[in-house]
């Protein structure tokens, strides 16, 4: 099979099947757009000429053009369910990626923003919402609810008016692979939720003069009364982090990752935060432990005598 025929039928598989987020799929593009090319300056067109020493190959180019250790590991993983597929679909005599080994990557901590700053930072949302205009009040209540409910940007702008109960206090998520959840948030979210529900909502909507079925339904417009996309909440967020001093990330996930510590902090349960968090795997939680212990290590060495 011709690999540029191969990568294409490989990414319908993933987008339609295996109903891979968008986000995935672009990334699967991306990384074998790029092995399709390396692969056509050699003279392989063909998925029969290709072998595991290709692979490594391409990887080291990687390695020695300076790419991130997370990068090259993505892109490791990506050969290996593409060679995966192709063996499976007779494309192959061998699943010659199976043997491919990813680099070890180093495990960042999360940013996260101090308790004391992001109640500072709500409080200063409350005071220009209660001033401002309907994107003030929008403002806040994105920010109430990312944080609420530990929610992924997409999550957020994903949502329906139908989606969230207000009286359980309630939003029911479309999380990565399409899968559903039902997350709690509390009650300051849900008093910022239904101030913006109540008017500033109305009026993003008015402005789109034409309203259209998927913005009557979504819960976050934009200035022009369209579905907030997750570029526009991403710079929304930035925004308002950026005036954080103590912030260390200013994108969307930072108030997700600040969510999850401050749950942990608090006492609760891990297997509670990941499956608030929509986590798959515990492993993926259990980082927001280490940065627990970090700042417990922290406060020992500021105040205990003999630390």
């Amino acid at each position: 099979m011709d690999i540029v025929a191969a990568r294409s039928e490989f990414l319908e598989h993933v987008r339609i099947e295996r109903n891979f987020s968008p986000q995935t799929a672009r990334a699967y593009a991306s990384d074998l757009s790029e092995f399709a090319t390396w692969a056509s300056e050699r003279d392989i067109t063909d998925t029969r000429q290709l072998d595991l020493d290709h692979y490594r190959d391409w990887l080291w180019k990687m390695s020695n053009d300076g790419l991130a250790q997370s990068t090259i590991a993505r892109r490791s993983a990506t050969l290996r369910s593409w060679s995966a597929w192709m063996w499976r679909e007779g494309a192959t005599d061998t699943d010659t990626a199976a043997r491919l080994r990813s680099p070890k990557t180093g495990r960042h901590l999360p940013a996260v923003v101090p308790r004391d700053s992001m109640a500072n930072m709500l409080d200063e949302l409350g005071v220009a919402a209660a001033e401002g205009g309907p994107i003030e009040v929008r403002d806040r209540a994105i920010v109430e609810l990312l944080y609420a409910a530990g929610l992924r940007v997409s999550e957020l702008c994903g949502l329906d008016v139908d989606d969230v109960d207000l009286d359980r206090l309630t939003a029911r998520v479309t999380g990565k692979g399409s899968k559903q959840r039902v997350v709690p948030f509390g009650v300051p979210a849900q008093s910022s939720l239904v101030d913006y529900l109540r008017d500033a909502r109305g009026e993003l909507l008015r402005r789109g003069g034409t309203v259209t079925t998927d913005a009557s339904s979504a819960v976050f417009l934009g200035a022009r009364g369209s579905r907030l996309s997750t570029r526009s909440a991403y710079a929304v967020i930035s925004r308002i982090l950026s005036r954080v001093p103590a912030a260390s990330g200013v994108g969307p996930h930072t108030l997700r990752h600040t969510a999850a510590t401050h749950l942990l902090d608090g006492g609760a349960d891990l297997r509670a935060v990941q499956e608030l968090l929509g986590h798959s795997s515990l492993g993926t939680t259990q980082i927001y432990t280490h940065v627990s212990a970090d700042r417990l290590r922290e406060s020992y060495r500021q105040a205990h005598p003999r630390a």
